[in-house]
């Protein structure tokens, strides 16, 4: 387990699922990692929070207005000056979606497509920094980019975000990056070369790993929910994994550490 005030600049901070099933949401995540869905916010637009223990570890929302929910997990990116991360990020082949914009004293997002295609966010933290703890049921354990052009993607999170990469695999059956924070001591994230298995018109897609004590128990109570399995869970070198999607739709990973 880690916990942490602040998440380091540059790493994932915050996440939240768009959902077009609110209520069915809260309660399968609820049961599947033990957390708490707190009341939505109507100052928010309905904005919710999920919390373990009292603190929180992500968000969710409904359809916006005309905007509906594509049922999917976003997430936000650290940064200390939106507004300098945001123009490097369309100078490196981003479109930005929602510009930023303050959320009362929380902090400023912005939400925008990387260079291949991804949906991100950006947060500068103000009074609210993001999840705090990772490492621990329930909570953050790794975050990857599926894309089609990992030389291309690398380029633009070493651009915008500022981060040291290092090349974990270089071959056509493994290409891999993992990332650091600008002291290269914190690792952040990891970019996968997925071109042998993404369709051709699929853009490139961000994934988050949520970390259980048993991969197989919280597979068993997300099929009960109305879950289902996409990838079976299977031992690797980075831990148990298995991928699903929750009723509605929505693709999530798990991950279990091995002894």
């Amino acid at each position: 387990m880690t916990t942490r005030s602040k998440s380091p600049l540059g790493a994932p901070c915050w996440v939240d699922l768009w959902t077009s099933d609110v209520e069915g949401s809260r309660k399968f995540y609820s049961e599947v990692f033990g957390w708490e869905a707190q009341e939505p916010s109507p100052e928010f637009g309905g904005y919710f929070m999920f919390a373990r223990g009292g603190i929180p570890v992500a968000g969710g929302m409904g359809d916006m207005g005309d905007m509906k929910a594509d049922n999917s997990w976003k997430i936000y990116f650290d940064t200390d000056e939106i507004a300098s991360t945001l123009e490097a990020a369309t100078e490196n082949g981003a479109k930005v979606l929602f510009p930023a914009m303050p959320v009362a004293d929380l902090g400023i997002q912005a939400v925008l497509l990387d260079s291949g295609g991804a949906p991100l966010g950006m947060w500068q933290a103000q009074s609210f920094p993001g999840f705090t703890v990772v490492e621990e049921h329930g909570a953050p354990s790794w975050f990857e980019l599926h894309t089609r052009n990992h030389g291309r993607a690398v380029d633009f999170y070493r651009n915008v975000f500022k981060w040291v990469t290092s090349t974990m695999s270089d071959t056509d059956e493994f290409r891999y990056t993992t990332s650091s924070d600008t002291d290269g001591e914190d690792l952040l994230a990891g970019i996968m070369d997925a071109s042998s298995f993404m369709p051709e018109d699929a853009p490139d897609q961000w994934s988050i790993y949520w970390y259980v004590d048993d991969t197989n128990e919280a597979v068993t109570t997300a099929e009960a929910l109305g879950g289902s399995v996409v990838t079976k869970p299977e031992d690797t070198p980075f831990g148990r994994l298995t991928t699903l999607k929750d009723p509605s739709g929505a693709h999530f990973k798990l991950r279990t550490s091995i002894d």
